[in-house]
């Protein structure tokens, strides 16, 4: 770990590259340029993801965390490059003071040339991410309304706010159960009659999933609580009788439908590296995040 004090961009950059230098590794190889908007609370776990995706796509980390307050302003950066925890380069920033406004303009130096710039704000997003000054220079940009105070009204405000390259991982947290039942509506289904989402209070990849069941097959969903973590169940009704999926504990759910055998099949809960990876896979916009959240918020009280 390199650390600079009451430093600039510019000379952190430097810094990256005489590392890489003295390592033998001048090339990089870094596919893009991810950098987190964050506080002190959340950067260890959103760094420590980032870095962990990094395994699959080396990348860039550059984690701004503002400390504006009274005082001279000044930057402050811990780096590491390669290592142990895989190909990456890491910049851990702290911008005291005045700066703390001026984010854009210390990361400037340090993006990629030629490479997709990737915005994600652990918490506390923009009203609109694609306008604000750092996410002006991202071809993608993610959020998780899930750590809102108010999760719900937090998605409401993605929704407003969506511009293509938007997405939220309250969406990317629905991709198991989403599959699963894509997968079932595959086959021969009879008409469905009604849908059954039970959660825990107050979810925002609930609410996104019951938006996405409803338009897709145009019937109506409720939604209730549930004491488990996430999303506990699915259960559809249909003319013929009951499809569910059921998670009660663990990483595996049961499929169950009416007139045949119960079935046990892989649902993990998903945690923060898995999610960044699935979104780097792709960094083209996701059309059907953004029909989902701009109809969630036309359903929206």
């Amino acid at each position: 770990m390199i650390r600079l004090e009451n430093t600039s961009g510019g000379a952190i950059a430097s810094a990256i590259s005489s590392e890489r230098h003295r390592q033998g590794s001048p090339t990089t190889g870094m596919v893009l340029t991810m950098l987190i908007l964050t506080d002190e609370e959340l950067q260890s776990d959103a760094t420590s993801g980032a870095v962990s995706a990094a395994r699959q796509h080396p990348m860039r980390i550059v984690t701004v965390i503002p400390r504006p307050g009274k005082g001279t302003h000044s930057l402050d950066a811990e780096i590491a490059v390669g290592g142990d925890d895989g190909p990456g380069e890491v910049a851990v920033l702290r911008l005291r003071g005045e700066l703390a406004d001026h984010a854009d303009s210390v990361v400037i130096p340090l993006l990629l040339s030629d490479t997709p710039v990737v915005a994600f704000w652990p918490s506390h997003a923009p009203a609109v991410p694609a306008e604000d000054a750092i996410g002006r220079h991202a071809q993608r940009r993610i959020t998780d309304a899930a750590t809102s105070e108010d999760p719900l009204e937090e998605l409401r405000q993605r929704g407003r706010g969506y511009r293509p390259g938007d997405t939220d991982l309250s969406w990317s947290r629905l991709t198991p159960w989403r599959s699963i039942l894509a997968t079932t509506f595959d086959q021969p289904t009879a008409a469905v009659n009604g849908v059954l989402i039970t959660a825990e209070a107050n979810s925002p990849s609930a609410a996104l999933l019951a938006t996405w069941l409803e338009k897709t097959l145009d019937t109506t969903i409720e939604v209730v609580t549930s004491n488990s973590p996430g999303i506990h169940s699915v259960i559809v009704t249909t003319s013929a009788g009951e499809i569910s999926i059921t998670r009660a504990t663990g990483n595996t759910a049961t499929l169950s439908h009416t007139g045949s055998p119960d079935a046990h099949i892989s649902l993990p809960r998903r945690d923060l590296t898995t999610l960044l990876n699935e979104e780097l896979r792709r960094l083209d916009p996701d059309e059907v995040y953004g029909w989902v959240i701009r109809s969630y918020v036309g359903n929206s009280p």
